[in-house]
């Protein structure tokens, strides 16, 4: 009797397992989901609904891309909900203007690639807004499911090549899971630290059912016991992608998390404040983000009365003729500085990795990123305070808090008079002639005095560029964009293309290197077609000059670096823009030329100057690596 009921147990036992085994097949292959859930072979829908629906409820306004037969449904059925579509002429720049469009418009940016070329193409865009931290949706198209691994077009690897660049990599397996998963994306792009995140949609989840049968349904008539369960499965497959496909569900944003300051760490860093005799603020680009309004942060800003440097997109926080805005002679400031408050700003190349503080100095630094927060805490600096939080908020909160605080005023005034003397200096350079063609502090300085107060500067270039973070003012905030700490080359075409979009009664401004014009000179033709006027400024003095200054006086070569004087405003003119040339002998003319380069972009035209520009020592000693 014991021997048969074991026997009995073991059989039971076995069933069990066996029960269990044909329940899990069943679920992964989508049986016991389809009992409860209908498929409509007949409905003529698509997966790109669902995407545009999302997107729509999202508020996104621009969907940038470059057009492919894998993200087909997504473009058309976003024009047709009222989402403006923007192909661009290479993928990069559909990324850059999504991140343009997330920094100025406070809502996630979007664009959407073919797959595999058309998905590597954007691995530089996609990295340079995770360094600037920019909350930014691609959408990547992708072979079927089932033909992964099988030699399908363009298959690839895709979410192994995003998932260090990337806050999430997702593939999206079912229709029914489209929802979800965008809005799972787009709430976790614009949490915590923002960043970028990939979605990667197989063609299948995209297309109609009628459209997907016929290309992987397989044959109708199968024979033979192998061919009839492939057919089956393929069957399954197909009735599975489409289960529940358009039952209704939540398309409406979900909450976005923001890390805050405790009430404890503002009244520490208060009373640090309270006590410093020589105080500066040092506001970075994280201190743009949402939730907190530009306007918001400048009037706390404002209101505490700390003299302050403006770093990436926090220029034109403060307005040009704010007493607290200092643009020269930071790194003699924070010398002599005896409290720092870094409001998002980070203790990267650009500080000198933390080393120009004084030793006895209280740093106070204030970052959503734990890792930002403390970079190079460990080996040249010291924080006295360190708030992983939102640094507007933190600021806001603060001059709260010391209401009635007033900032030693020889310290304000010692910053400013040598701020001026710096100013003066930088005048009297611009006022002495280069070798050959035009001064570029020259040509800077008169751009400066005709920019309009709804103007707005994009800064894609090297030296040219460099000199002009000295010289030209924004005028309002979040009205200066520029690549950010990976300082990549190539941004100046997508970032005016959403610079515009977002801000269509703007003057934008594209401030170029020679060298970096090469990377997005054909989006004129973006900018002719969607009648997005913009004015290039293009420093053209023939050479990788950023390079080429360190490389000969090191290395003595200047091999690799040189360029042409060519005549980059034929081609803008020959894609439908307007060009003008200015050299040497303009001088006495350019202003009007810069005039007439902003009458003919009012009229509607993208217009590039091609500013014939010399050799300055104004930039000796800056770095280039």
């Amino acid at each position: 009797m014991d021997l048969l009921a074991g026997i009995g147990y073991a059989c039971a036992g076995l069933l069990v397992v066996l029960a269990a085994a044909l329940l899990g097949v069943a679920c992964r292959l989508g049986l016991l989901y389809q009992l409860w859930h209908k498929v409509d072979p007949r409905s003529p829908r698509h997966g790109g609904e669902l995407v545009a629906e999302v997107l729509k409820a999202h508020g996104v306004r621009f969907l940038f891309a470059l057009a492919g037969g894998h993200i087909s449904p997504i473009l058309v059925a976003s024009e047709k909900v009222g989402i403006r579509v923007v192909d661009t002429r290479h993928e990069a720049t559909a990324v850059f203007a999504a991140d343009a469009v997330s920094r100025l418009s406070g809502r996630v940016g979007v664009a959407a690639v073919t797959a595999g070329p058309g998905v590597t193409n954007t691995v530089t865009a996609i990295k340079n807004a995770q360094m600037a931290e920019s909350p930014l949706l691609l959408i990547g198209g992708a072979a079927a499911s089932l033909q992964k691994g099988r030699g399908a077009l363009q298959d690839i690897d895709q979410l192994s090549l995003f998932k260090t660049l990337c806050k999430a990599c997702v593939s999206v397996r079912a229709v029914r899971d489209i929802i979800p998963t965008l809005r799972k994306a787009i709430a976790t792009a614009q949490s915590g630290t923002p960043g970028p995140v990939f979605v990667e949609l197989p063609i299948d989840v995209l297309y109609p059912f009628h459209v997907v049968e016929k290309e992987i349904g397989g044959t109708k008539n199968a024979r033979g016991l192998r061919g009839k369960v492939v057919q089956w499965y393929l069957q399954n497959y197909i009735r599975n992608l489409f289960a529940g496909a358009w039952e209704p569900r939540d398309v409406s944003p979900l909450p976005v998390q923001v890390p805050l300051a405790t009430e404890d760490e503002v009244q520490r860093c208060a009373e640090l404040v309270s006590r410093a005799t020589k105080p500066l603020v040092l506001v970075g680009s994280q201190a743009m983000l949402p939730p907190t309004p530009a306007e918001e942060l400048r009037a706390a800003l404002e209101a505490l009365g700390i003299p302050c440097y403006l770093g990436g997109a926090a220029r034109g926080l403060l307005p040009p003729g704010s007493p607290l805005l200092l643009r020269q002679n930071r790194r003699d400031a924070l010398r002599d500085a005896d409290l720092v408050l870094l409001a998002g700003a980070v203790c990267d190349f650009r500080l000198s990795y933390g080393r120009l503080f004084s030793r006895h100095a209280a740093i106070v630094a204030v970052n959503r990123d734990r890792a930002q927060l403390l970079r190079n805490s460990d080996v040249f600096w010291k924080p006295r305070l360190a708030v992983q939080g939102d640094a507007a908020s933190f600021v806001v909160r603060l001059a709260r808090s010391l209401r009635g605080y007033s900032c030693p005023g020889d310290w304000v005034e010692g910053l400013r008079e040598a701020d001026r003397k710096k100013e003066q200096a930088n005048r009297e350079k611009a006022a002495t002639p280069t070798p050959q063609h035009l001064n570029p502090l020259d040509l800077l300085h008169r751009l400066d005095a005709l920019l309009p107060p709804e103007s707005l500067l994009v800064a894609d270039g090297g030296d040219f560029v460099g000199t002009a973070a000295y010289i030209v003012r924004p005028r309002h905030p979040l009205a200066w964009l520029d690549p950010g700490a990976f300082g990549t080359l190539g941004v100046g075409g997508g970032f005016a293309l959403g610079a515009k979009l977002c801000r269509p009664d703007a003057e934008v401004w594209v401030l170029y290197g020679d060298g970096s014009l090469g990377y997005s000179l054909m989006e004129f033709d973006t900018f002719v077609r969607h009648k997005t006027p913009v004015i290039a400024l293009v420093g053209n003095d023939a050479c990788w000059s950023q390079i080429s200054r360190e490389q000969v006086a090191l290395l003595g070569s200047n091999v690799a670096c040189g360029l042409e004087y060519l005549d980059y405003h034929a081609v803008a003119e020959a894609l439908g823009g307007k060009g003008f040339v200015v050299g040497r002998q303009d001088r006495e003319r350019l202003d009007a030329v810069l005039r007439a380069a902003q009458d003919a972009c009012r009229q509607g035209h993208p217009v590039l100057v091609n500013a014939l520009i010399g050799k300055t020592d104004f930039r000796d000693g800056s770095i280039s690596v």
